[in-house]
């Protein structure tokens, strides 16, 4: 396959927009991150407006170049690095934080097996392809995983298993789905990084100083959060569906960390070896851009 090489400078003269449409989730990790930004208690080089969706749409959009400035999914970073770029800030590695397979019964192996997946361009599916090269998926929107895997069908199809994300993780026992693999267990044990999650991206085409100023931004947002957790409360509570305050506060503890703040070599090392393996395995294509805003 052809790599994505740089044939010229992205920096584009483009006027700038009054305001920057910032694309992120309905999740606490998100909410917790953006809301001193998105409430204008700290400044960037542009104001912004909120555009709330579920990951995977979001995904979709980036891949459309809809958005100026989104969280996605770093396995749907790769197939967009030619348009965008990542933020050093706002995103979402670590360690403890990968996803679950669950299932109804006793499954051990699952190729040849029907999974539900929360969508195609998630971390979450690339992971399950890398363990399962013969599981086939049925896609939908990750809060409707656990339920088909409690029915065992979705839209009539059979449903053996489910690839499960965000606050499911802590929440699939109520459905009487019992774990067949930590992936991101999986990722720590044969690579010893941190699993890359998802990233914020800016469109490259954006002025490099611009690019700069939201990720230190970004970076103040989540600092501002840290120094006053009271302030963003109703705001995540508004958008964290039906979640009990204990599953909301536990998902922004695992899912925000120091690898929120700033990447960091070890979270570029991690990125970088989640796209080799994605490529070896065919998946994505080889990009010479640069992973993170400079």
């Amino acid at each position: 396959m052809d790599a994505l090489s740089p044939v010229s400078s992205p920096e584009s003269s483009a006027e700038l927009p009054a305001v920057l449409d910032l694309g992120y989730s309905f999740c606490p990790n998100d909410t917790f991150i953006f809301h001193a930004l998105h409430a204008g208690l700290v400044q960037g080089p542009l104001p912004v407006r909120e555009v709330l969706e579920d990951v995977q749409t979001l995904n979709e959009w980036a891949v459309a170049g809809r958005l100026p400035m989104t969280k996605i999914s770093y396995r749907a970073y790769f197939e967009v690095m030619d348009r965008y770029v990542a933020l050093r800030a706002g995103g979402a590695l670590g360690r403890g934080v990968g996803p679950l397979v669950v299932t109804r019964g006793d499954v051990q192996d699952l190729n040849g097996r029907t999974v539900a997946s929360p969508g195609a361009l998630t971390t979450a599916e690339l992971l399950l392809r890398l363990v399962f090269p013969g599981v086939n998926v049925v896609r939908m929107r990750y809060d409707e995983v656990m339920p088909a895997v409690q029915r065992g069908e979705f839209g009539g199809q059979p449903i053996d298993a489910g690839l499960i994300i965000h606050e499911s993780r802590f929440t699939f026992h109520e459905y009487g789905l019992t774990r067949l693999l930590d992936l991101g267990a999986w990722w720590e044990g044969e690579t010893g990084l941190p699993l890359p999650l998802g990233a914020i991206l800016v469109r490259r085409d954006l002025p490099h100083d611009v690019q700069r100023g939201l990720n230190a931004a970004v970076r103040a947002s989540l600092e501002y959060a840290y120094a006053h957790p009271d302030a963003a409360r109703a705001y995540i509570r508004e958008h964290a569906l039906e979640m009990s305050d204990e599953v909301m506060q536990a998902h922004i503890d695992l899912y925000v960390n120091p690898f929120s703040l700033d990447v960091g070599e070890e979270g570029e090392r991690a990125v970088r070896e989640l796209h080799r393996r994605a490529v070896e395995v065919g998946a994505t294509r080889p990009s010479a851009w640069p992973l993170f805003v400079e």
